[in-house]
């Protein structure tokens, strides 16, 4: 059982104060309260999009001990609980970036899209490249947890993942980033039921 520091109990109690989540599923009121901590950003609270049975597969997912894919090495350093599946940096994410004139996060989804096979989580924090090339790949995925942030392409690879019929969970507009995302993944790691 993982422990909690009386500081980031009493954050939760503030949070609670600033904003009404209970008309979420306990996933979703799980994912949204980790992520408003994780930011300090009450906005969450009304532009995440969660879906409780994609966020249940999600977890089942996790518990089996699915891989659990990054678009980059921040993200897969905040997942905390579990190694992450990060093909940023391999060698043939750069020949792929460089041969084919894409992002190497877009290009690592490349390369673990050949590794991790049907039912991993994937997580992209930082790159909406990695999320619109993961959305052509044809994966099958336990869960998406799409929160990249920036103002060129972020909102809209969200809007394309939320319309493309995948489990998924995701924001709309620019914000997000790794810690945002790497948040969403932990929450669920986290999940204690009951």
């Amino acid at each position: 059982m993982r422990r909690i520091h009386p500081i980031e109990a009493e954050s939760y109690r503030i949070l609670r104060e600033l904003v009404d989540l209970s008309h979420l599923g306990p996933l979703g009121r799980a994912l949204a309260e980790r992520v408003i901590h994780a930011s300090a950003d009450t906005g969450y609270a009304e532009s995440l999009s969660l879906d409780e049975a994609a966020l249940e597969r999600g977890l089942a997912a996790l518990r089996e001990g699915a891989p659990v894919v990054s678009d980059v090495w921040m993200v897969a350093a905040g997942i905390t609980a579990r190694e992450s599946v990060c093909r940023v940096s391999d060698p043939r994410a750069r020949e792929w970036a460089e041969s084919l004139g894409i992002t190497r996060s877009a290009a690592g989804f490349r390369v673990a899209a050949g590794e991790a096979g049907p039912g991993a989580v994937w997580v992209v924090g930082n790159a909406p490249t990695a999320l619109f090339e993961l959305l052509g790949l044809g994966v099958e995925p336990a869960l998406v947890v799409g929160l990249p942030v920036g103002f060129v392409g972020a909102a809209e690879s969200k809007e394309a993942l939320l319309r493309s019929g995948l489990p998924a969970t995701a924001n709309r507009g620019p914000k997000g980033g790794s810690a945002v995302a790497a948040a969403a993944v932990n929450a669920l790691i986290y999940y204690e039921e009951g």
